[in-house]
């Protein structure tokens, strides 16, 4: 009992209203069809609920013990996944565990982020070998998840990386050098891509060249987001939701569902959560005992903002259209669970750093 009166008040507030605000507005996405993906989210949250919970008895000591046997557990998911994988929509990214379809890149995405805090915990990133060792890690699983393909959450992996490896003591002079780099870089990312990819980005330079092909997720999109105006159509009232002109509606396209019926209104109200949800873990971060506990923190903050950004960018037109969920609002098992498995983890950090003093210097993840 005493570990559930130190848990953050606001952190635990912001998941109850993403929670209700997530099933009011996928209710609305579904509504005029089939509601089992509705049902299945309810059961979800309550699963992923009891995992939360669970997660804030977890002592960060035990989870320090457990980095690497995790990893080595998401990267063999990785590998399995190219043959024995489910196939979704052309892509080959989900593991048959019966119950639930895992999706092997969900799990990763946070074990990596715990084997850098670790990794980083007792190393500052200024040392080439202790570097390399932990780009290696990152590179990796990346690589795997690109050739499902799932570029997007390949991305978000990477620079949820690099922002515990900055946080870590990555020299700045590298980082300009890692700059100069990236054109060279994209070239080579461009000549691996699949020619679906690569019409993603062309027609979201120009959608008009394509309006029903592939230019036709987003300008369906832009007309849903932009219909609502100031105060939206209506909950339950969305013409293009209600009449299934959006594609993936209930996934990756659930912002212009908000948009269309609750306007700017709801979505400002749906930034002000993550904004206040995002602000909360970073400064749970400045206040955490350990190193290790606040890496976590500063990976875990990357991850939703990416998520966020990168979701509402591509459905708004902003960025070509990726397979990234909006945390929290979006259908979808694996990434509701592990969305909430780190945030019972980011609790706990929480819990534990209460009353201490925080972390100022590299120190060992055991304690």
């Amino acid at each position: 009992m005493n570990t559930l009166r130190r848990m953050d008040q606001i952190l635990l507030l912001c998941l109850v209203l993403l929670a209700i605000f997530g099933m009011a507005t996928l209710y609305a996405a579904v509504h005029a069809g089939d509601l089992t993906v509705w049902y299945k989210q309810g059961v979800y949250w309550l699963i992923g609920s009891v995992a939360f919970l669970v997660m804030c008895f977890v002592p960060l000591r035990l989870i320090g013990l457990l980095v690497w046997p995790v990893y080595l557990l998401a990267l063999l998911a990785l590998v399995l996944v190219p043959f024995i994988g489910d196939v979704h929509m052309g892509a080959r990214r989900w593991l048959d565990l019966g119950i639930v379809n895992l999706q092997s890149s969900e799990l990763m995405k946070w074990a990596l982020i715990l084997l850098l805090a670790s990794w980083f915990s007792m190393r500052e990133a200024s040392s080439f070998r202790d570097l390399s060792v932990a780009l290696v890690c990152v590179l990796l699983p990346a690589a795997l998840i690109v050739i499902q393909p799932d570029l997007g959450t390949a991305l978000v992996l990477m620079l949820a990386a690099m922002a515990i490896i900055m946080v870590a003591g990555f020299p700045w002079k590298w980082f300009v050098g890692l700059l100069a780099a990236s054109p060279f870089a994209g070239y080579i990312l461009w000549q691996k891509m699949h020619d679906y990819q690569r019409g993603r980005v062309l027609s979201f330079l120009n959608p008009e060249s394509d309006p029903l092909g592939r230019g036709y997720h987003v300008i369906q999109s832009a007309i849903a987001i932009g219909s609502g105006g100031i105060f939206g159509k209506g909950y339950l009232e969305g013409s293009q939701s209600r009449l299934h002109f959006l594609p993936e509606q209930h996934t990756d396209f659930i912002f212009a569902v908000l948009a269309e019926e609750g306007g700017l209104i709801a979505t400002a109200v749906l930034f002000l959560l993550y904004g206040v949800l995002i602000s909360r873990i970073l400064m749970i971060a400045l206040r955490a005992h350990t190193r290790f506990a606040g890496l976590i923190c500063v990976g875990m903050a990357s991850i939703f903002f990416l998520y966020v950004f990168v979701n509402i960018g591509m459905v708004s037109g902003m960025l070509p259209v990726v397979g990234v969920p909006l945390p929290f609002i979006s259908y979808g098992g694996s990434a509701l669970l592990s969305m909430l498995v780190a945030m019972g983890l980011i609790m706990r950090v929480a819990i534990e750093s209460e009353g201490k003093v925080s972390w100022q210097r590299p120190t060992s993840p055991l304690g």
